[in-house]
C-alpha cells in the first residue's frame, strides 16, 4: 500500500524487483488517509508507504516492524500545463496574483490529503479561498489532479501537488515549490506489515526502494535526502502543527 507520492517510483522498479526476486509487486496507491485508515481497518499489505509520521504511529502501536527505510523529503509545488508560461509565484502577493488570474485550481482532496489540506490553508491566509472555491476541481488525489491539470491545458490554469507526483505527470510542468512563508516538506518512509504474509521479500523492496542503488533516481523524480535530525524534527513538528489547524488525520497525497 503506497502513497502516491511514491507511485512512480514503485512502479518504476516492479521490473528490476521483479528479475531480482521472482516476486510481483501490487500495489494500492491513494492518499495518506485513506491508506492508514485502510491498514487499521484490516487490510492485507506487505509494505506501507506512507508519511514518517505516520509510519512511527503505527510502529508505536505494534502495527509495523520497527526497521523502515526513508524514501526522503517531498515538497509541496505548483504545476501548470506544457506550453503556459510559469507564474510568478516567489512571494506571497506573486502567488496570491497568478492564483487569481488562474482559469481553474487543480489539487487533491483537501479532506484527505495533506498537501492540499495545506493549500487550502494558504488561499485562506491570502484572503482567497472564496474568491477561487468556484474555479477549484479537486480529486481523490494528486495523480489524478495533475491528470486533470494536463487535460485542461488552458494558459494560467495551475495545480498544487507533490513535486514526484508533478514530475511523473505528462503534460504539465513544475512551475516551481511555494514561496518560504508557506513551504511545506514531508518526508516518506517505508515499513512492513507485522502481520506481512511476506516479510523478507518486503523487507528486500524496502532495502531497494531506499537503498543507495536507487538514490539518484529518488533525486531525479524529487525525493530530496532528509536533512540533518534538527531539520527532520521540525518538519515532523510543521507537519503536526498543520494536522491540529485543520483537524487532519492524513499526511501527504
Amino acid at each position: 500500500m503506497c502513497a502516491t507520492a511514491a507511485l512512480g517510483l514503485v512502479r518504476a522498479l516492479q521490473g528490476v524487483f521483479l528479475e531480482f526476486t521472482g516476486a510481483r509487486i501490487h500495489g494500492s496507491f491513494g492518499a495518506v488517509g485513506q491508506l492508514r485508515d485502510s491498514f487499521l481497518a484490516g487490510a492485507a499489505c506487505d509494505v506501507l508507504i506512507v508519511t514518517a509520521p505516520v509510519v512511527g504511529e503505527l510502529q508505536a502501536d505494534g502495527r509495523l516492524a520497527d526497521s523502515e527505510g526513508v524514501l526522503g523529503r517531498v515538497r509541496t509545488a505548483l504545476a501548470t500545463p506544457d506550453d503556459s508560461p510559469r507564474p510568478d509565484i516567489s512571494s506571497p502577493e506573486a502567488l496570491k496574483a497568478a492564483l487569481l488570474a488562474a482559469p481553474a485550481l487543480y489539487c487533491a482532496d483537501m479532506q484527505r490529503c495533506t498537501s492540499s489540506v495545506h493549500f487550502g490553508a494558504v488561499l485562506r491566509e491570502l484572503g482567497i479561498f472564496d474568491l477561487v472555491k468556484p474555479r477549484l476541481r479537486c480529486l481523490p488525489n494528486g495523480n489524478d489532479a495533475m491528470r486533470e491539470l494536463a487535460a485542461d491545458g488552458r494558459p494560467g490554469a495551475i495545480g498544487c501537488a507533490q513535486t514526484t507526483q508533478i514530475r511523473y505527470s505528462p503534460g504539465i510542468n513544475l512551475a516551481g515549490s511555494l514561496p518560504p512563508q508557506f513551504e511545506l516538506a514531508m518526508v516518506y518512509s517505508a515499513a512492513v506489515n507485522a502481520r506481512a504474509a511476506q516479510p523478507d521479500k518486503a523487507q528486500r523492496f524496502i532495502d531497494l526502494l531506499t537503498g543507495a542503488r536507487t538514490r539518484v533516481m529518488r533525486t531525479q523524480v524529487g525525493f530530496e535526502a532528509v536533512p540533518a535530525p534538527q531539520g527532520a524534527m521540525g518538519e515532523c513538528r510543521q507537519m503536526a502543527d498543520l494536522g491540529t489547524a485543520n483537524g487532519a488525520r492524513s499526511g501527504g497525497g
